[in-house]
């Protein structure tokens, strides 16, 4: 599913953000990804998608090798791989359906199956009701939520959350977390970068630890291990 083998990324500005990591990841897993700031989160996701490249190594991510993918199959791999941000990111001028069905339009889908597919993930997120609402009349939770139906309309195989209960209040966070499980449930992979101790530590899953570059621990149910 997801397999990096010595991995290295140095920026043009001289920063290693990766030193040799390596790790793997299976189909349907839960993964959390922990680690200072600046240790080399971000790079480690944005390598899956092919935001970045790594400088040395390799990455090979759904069966696809993205060290010698073509520039013009980056897209149709992307249909893969779901993103939730921590800002949302969703146009303001377009209601939540928009939003969501606007993932759907690029990608050229059948207008027949455009209203059942956002319809479908809306309730999964427990928005149906809120379809023609626009962002800024969301609360902040509703607006992530909004953000992972957008995510998951396409079926990725993967989908990685970038710091998602990092603008929430604790209740709020919780409600995201169980969105987040149940997705996972239905055979998605997550991969979730977080500095939250608390839901870590109480939604035991696989902890993957990076530091400098490198992964320092993996744990199958492991803890959040660091100190705030």
């Amino acid at each position: 599913m997801i397999d990096m083998k010595g991995v290295y990324k140095t920026y043009p500005n001289g920063v290693t953000a990766l030193n040799g990591l390596d790790v793997a990841i299976n189909q349907g897993e839960f993964v959390y990804i922990v680690g200072p700031s600046g240790a080399g989160k971000s790079t480690f996701t944005k390598l899956i998608y092919r935001e970045e490249k790594p400088t040395k190594g390799t990455v090979n991510v759904v069966d696809t090798d993205l060290a010698t993918i073509k520039e013009r199959m980056v897209p149709k791999l992307r249909r893969q791989i779901g993103v939730v941000y921590q800002d949302f990111r969703l146009l303001p001028t377009l209601t939540v359906y928009e939003n969501v069905a606007f993932a759907l339009e690029v990608i050229e889908e059948d207008p027949k199956n455009i209203r059942r597919r956002v319809m479908d993930v809306l309730d999964q997120v427990r928005l149906k009701n809120k379809a023609r609402f626009l962002p800024d009349e969301l609360s902040g939770g509703e607006q992530q939520r909004v953000s992972i139906a957008r995510a998951i309309v396409n079926h990725p195989k993967i989908l990685i959350a970038d710091e998602p209960t990092g603008n929430l209040d604790p209740d709020t966070s919780w409600e995201i977390m169980h969105i987040l499980e149940e997705i996972n449930e239905l055979g998605t992979t997550v991969l979730m970068a977080t500095h939250s101790q608390e839901i870590v530590n109480t939604i035991r899953k696989r902890v993957i630890a990076i530091e400098d570059g490198m992964v320092v621990r993996d744990e199958s149910r492991g803890e959040y291990g660091y100190e705030h």
